[in-house]
């Protein structure tokens, strides 16, 4: 009969990260990045998970005649604010990993 290759040491250790992973999964939810366009008349904030929770926009750039300006702004400002939680995130989870590479997890 071949050698058992179960490692109990290696589950602890899976163990530990997925564990670690859970709770940082809560703790990027209560973390915000923003990022803003136009010069900061639009921002957007966006939390770790990468969920918008909320817009910020400057009164002086609401123009009634230049709706697609704005439209536009909020788009720019939301996508960095994505970027930035993206960044976040990974730079968190390779702290819980030791920098391994997980994919999938976020």
């Amino acid at each position: 009969m071949p050698p058992s290759s179960f490692n109990p040491d290696l589950l602890r250790q899976a163990q530990s990260v997925q564990k670690n992973l859970v709770r940082l999964r809560e703790q990027l939810k209560d973390r915000v990045v923003e990022a803003d366009a136009g010069g900061g008349l639009v921002t957007a904030y966006t939390n770790g998970n990468g969920e918008l929770v909320k817009v910020s926009i400057k009164p002086e750039i609401v123009d009634p005649d230049d709706i697609a300006m704005l439209e536009d702004l909020i788009v720019a400002a939301v996508q960095k604010s994505h970027e930035a939680a993206n960044e976040l995130q990974q730079a968190e989870m390779a702290k819980v990993t030791g920098g391994l590479s997980l994919p999938g997890l976020f």
